[in-house]
């Protein structure tokens, strides 16, 4: 067998980041000051990404539950590891990464690219690919963001799905709901330089309740009106609140994150056997400190507080970059408006301390905004400002001309809908 020679600069760093991961954190200063170090990385913003999923039906009947094998046959290649453990996992041909959520939900997960256009040809091209996989199954995917036809059902058999399964479960069907039966669009932005983050901070959660009334994509499921315009996100506040609820905004976000982190319960507990159900109410720190049943646990590493960052399900997510995790799934088509829009909206300075004020009345008001959209007059009014700006600046994000006008135009046309009335 011929010896594989690794880089010794290679080598250095992978014997580095073991070494990290395995380090005992110490104290809860200690923890608080890593997670800060690792979800927070400032510059200037340059890069964009995305995350993208897709349930996935039946072609013919869309009711029909989702056979995994059928998936895999689709997939090939391409299957993640989570379906089958012998799996290559290649990436899509133009490099995303393909992934499936616990009702095997598609999920592509871009690369980070330096421009929207970039950002644009990568998903289109994997969209296009995956598309034409399953459909030589008979499978489509669908575009809306919550199941219009099928009750929540865990497909995937992982420890992990398993134990939030039942972790949810004592709380009711929200969290079963987002697990099996919702899709999101997850936007990728750079958290941008040190010294106006809070700003870009307060600025993407102010946005959040009126990007997420403005592009709701998730009424009907399990074939029943919920009377909501975003059902998926009801579900995802419906699990628990602790991992939830919206960031903290003000003078200084990552503390105030850091510090949240070590108060959140622990989700799951990975083992090498047995189930990863986490002990009731163990929160981080508690095990950092041994207090209650962390008494009989190994002391935790920076790997463990990884992977508890992992279970943080908030509308923004920072993890060196940031996260923007409230749109529900859009139609194939569709998936670059809300992006572009975002992006066009946090690209300068002047216009985040515009989006700020425009949306400050309506901030909060996350609920409202899932279940009546713009048929809430105060959101609404805080949507056609927002769109109006949005749209001005739409130019600054590098794409085709035709492809601005193609979104101004949409946008404009879901306010204008709204103001007639016509959203529900």
């Amino acid at each position: 067998m011929t010896a594989v020679r690794i880089p010794r600069d290679r080598k250095a760093k992978r014997d580095n980041a073991d070494d990290v991961a395995a380090r005992v954190v110490s104290d809860r200063a200690e923890g608080e000051a890593y997670v800060a170090s690792v979800c927070f990385k400032h510059g200037p913003p340059r890069l964009f990404g995305v995350e993208i999923e897709y349930l996935v039906h039946d072609a013919t009947d869309p009711a029909l539950p989702l056979d995994p094998g059928r998936l895999a046959r689709a997939l090939g290649a391409h299957t993640p590891r989570t379906l089958r453990p012998d799996s290559e996992h290649t990436p899509l041909p133009s490099g995303s990464r393909l992934s499936l959520e616990p009702g095997c939900q598609v999920e592509i997960s871009t690369a980070p690219q330096d421009s929207l256009r970039d950002l644009a040809t990568v998903v289109t091209a994997d969209l296009a690919y995956l598309t034409d996989l399953l459909a030589r199954v008979g499978l489509r995917m669908s575009p809306d963001a919550i199941d219009p036809f099928r009750e929540p059902r865990r497909v995937l058999p992982t420890p992990r799905y398993a134990a939030m399964e039942r972790r949810f479960a004592k709380s009711g069907t929200g969290g079963v709901t987002m697990m099996c039966s919702t899709a999101a669009l997850q936007v990728c932005l750079d958290a941008g330089e040190k010294a106006r983050f809070a700003d870009r901070w307060a600025a993407v959660h102010a946005l959040g309740p009126v990007m997420l009334a403005l592009f709701a994509n998730s009424r009907r499921h399990a074939g029943r009106d919920t009377g909501s315009v975003s059902a998926r996100w009801l579900a995802v506040m419906d699990t628990e609140y602790a991992r939830t609820h919206p960031g903290e905004t003000g003078a200084d976000p990552e503390r105030a994150w850091a510090a949240r982190v070590m108060d959140t319960p622990l989700m799951v507990l990975p083992r090498d056997d047995g189930e990863w159900d986490a002990p009731d109410g163990l929160t981080f720190a508690d095990w950092i400190a041994g207090r209650g049943a962390a008494a009989a646990l190994a002391p935790p590493t920076t790997a463990d507080l990884d992977y508890h960052l992992t279970t943080m399900f908030t509308p923004v997510r920072p993890q060196g970059y940031l996260e923007v995790r409230y749109l529900d799934a859009q139609p194939q088509g569709a998936w670059l408006h809300p992006v572009a829009l975002l992006a066009a909206l946090l690209a300068r300075q002047s216009t985040v301390d515009q989006v700020a004020a425009v949306c400050e009345p309506v901030a909060d008001r996350w609920a409202d905004a899932a279940r009546f959209g713009l048929d809430d007059a105060a959101i609404a009014e805080a949507a056609a400002a927002v769109a109006d700006l949005g749209c001005a600046e739409l130019a600054a994000v590098n794409l085709p001309s035709d492809t601005v006008a193609d979104i101004a135009y949409t946008v404009q046309r879901r306010v204008r809908r709204a103001s007639r009335g016509g959203q529900r």
